[in-house]
This record gives structure tokens, C-alpha cells and sequence, in this order.
């Protein structure tokens, strides 16, 4: 019998953003630019701050299905490095999501935004995070990503 799958949440990421760059419709769809300026993680095992670079990277397809590409990195309060690459869709009723492109509010129990965040770091006491896999339920607010992350078990 194979083990069942279970989560335990970690620490959740919340990432300032800065202001949208659109490269415009590449014929895959619109392909957006969401500079990542700062933040904080916090968690039981894993607090510290959110490096103020990199960016999420997103193609929104016609039906406004979003597909995104972050790729960032954070500073641990002990000082290790670690580089998060987190892949992932956000998709909802389409005047929802087209409010949150507007930057306008909306309640983020109505939108699924879900992530499959890797992590990267030389550092001994933080290896654990390449060793796992992880699951992420996020929400989108006008200047900052709220990212709730899961160890998979």
C-alpha cells in the first residue's frame, strides 16, 4: 500500500510587488512582468526577509487563465540564502479576475491561485527544503502576493 499524501504547512511567503510590465499579446497570450520589491517569511522553522529582485512572470491566455513564473529569493534571519522558483495558475470567474487586474479588491476564497514553489540553498540547516516537495495556496492583493506553502509529506 502506498503512504496516503498529507501537508503541514510551513511558513507563508508574502511578497511585495511593484507595478505590472506588459510585453503584450506574443501569441501565446499576454505576457505580464510583476517586479518582486521586498517581503517576509514566516513560519516555525523558516522567518526572514524577502530579497528586493526578481519577478513573477505570467501569460494570461484568452479565457484569462493565468499561468505564472516566479522566481525570487529570500534571506533567512540566519542569514541563508535561499532561491524560490514557484510555478503555478490562478483562474476564476473572469470579471473577478479582471478586477484584480485593475488592482481593485477581491475576496480570494473566489479565485484558485495554487503554486508548486521549489526551494534552492547551500546552506546545511535549511537542505531539507530541496529535499521535499511542496504545494501552495496563495492570494492576490493589490501590492503584495500572500503565499501559504505546504510540505508535502
Amino acid at each position: 500500500m502506498t503512504p496516503v499524501l498529507e501537508t503541514k504547512h510551513v511558513f507563508t511567503i508574502t511578497a511585495r510587488i511593484g507595478e505590472v510590465v506588459t510585453a503584450g499579446e506574443t501569441g501565446h497570450g499576454m505576457r505580464r512582468i510583476i517586479p518582486i520589491t521586498g517581503g517576509e517569511v514566516r513560519g516555525e522553522r523558516v522567518n526572514g526577509t524577502v530579497c528586493p529582485f526578481g519577478a513573477d512572470f505570467q501569460v494570461i491566455r484568452p479565457n484569462e487563465l493565468i499561468e505564472l513564473e516566479a522566481k525570487y529569493a529570500f534571506e533567512t534571519d540566519d542569514g541563508a540564502i535561499v532561491y524560490v522558483e514557484n510555478k503555478g495558475i490562478r483562474f476564476g470567474p473572469i470579471d473577478l479576475l479582471q478586477k484584480l487586474k485593475r488592482g481593485e479588491p477581491v475576496d480570494p476564497g473566489l479565485i484558485y491561485f495554487r503554486t508548486a514553489p521549489k526551494f534552492e540553498t547551500g546552506h546545511e540547516k535549511y537542505r531539507w527544503l530541496m529535499e521535499h516537495l511542496f504545494v501552495a495556496s496563495a492570494a492576490r492583493h493589490a501590492d503584495r502576493v500572500v503565499i501559504d506553502v505546504f510540505q508535502v509529506l
